[in-house]
């Protein structure tokens, strides 16, 4: 099926959601069973809310279909479709009365997380988050290294402006080990950054 942007462009699939490259000498019931990190996030999101800890959500993505084929009566095939607007951010939803709002990405890169993996509508959609109050931030993943990090928005809008301002193209894995949170993966729940977002909240009222 073909996908294109509103502004006519060619939707490429990219692979910041990629798979971990499998290791056969890894636990795979624990430590890698091949998840992306899309899947351990909504995996960990039923989690919580199954257990009225907080209600977050993937954001849909408004697509307008404009061709489709129907072979059979019974069955239609979509041949081709357009997002309708650029979207924002992944994940959004509520937590103990906070307005939570967050962007997943991966890379396997494994000193650097480029910032092309972000767009200027997302960060100023980041920007627009934090202005009303709200808790923002990045989820990122070295997939090299199976770790996790939870980077809050106001230190990823610094790095790019970094960048705007003719400095590096990338935060450095020091730099994210540095202002960020490693989020130790577990099993239930597989991403635990509601601990994170618990001791960010009680910082704020320091």
């Amino acid at each position: 099926m073909k996908f294109n942007y509103p502004n006519g462009k060619k939707y490429v699939q990219k692979n910041s959601l990629s798979k971990p490259v499998s290791n056969s000498t890894k636990d795979h019931s624990y430590s890698n069973r091949g998840m992306t990190l899309e899947e351990d996030l909504n995996e960990t999101n039923e989690f919580y809310r199954e257990r009225k800890i907080a209600v977050i959500h993937k954001k849909p993505t408004p697509v307008q279909i404009v061709k489709v084929d129907y072979p059979k009566r019974s069955a239609a095939v979509i041949k081709e479709a357009y997002f309708k607007q650029a979207s924002t951010t992944d994940y959004n939803g509520i937590y103990k009365g906070r307005y939570i709002d967050f962007e997943a990405k991966e890379t396997k890169n494994p000193t650097s997380f480029p910032l092309q993996n972000f767009h200027e509508h997302q960060i100023k959609h980041m920007e627009e988050v934090i202005n009303q109050d709200g808790i923002c931030f990045v989820i990122l993943r070295f997939s090299k290294y199976e770790q996790v990090y939870l980077l809050e928005a106001r230190h990823l809008l610094s790095f790019w402006r970094r960048m705007a301002t003719g400095g590096r193209k990338s935060i450095t894995k020091e730099e994210i080990e540095e202002h960020g949170f490693l989020i130790p993966l577990g099993f239930q729940p597989r991403i635990d950054y509601i601990k994170v977002i618990e001791a960010i909240i009680q910082s704020y009222k320091r």
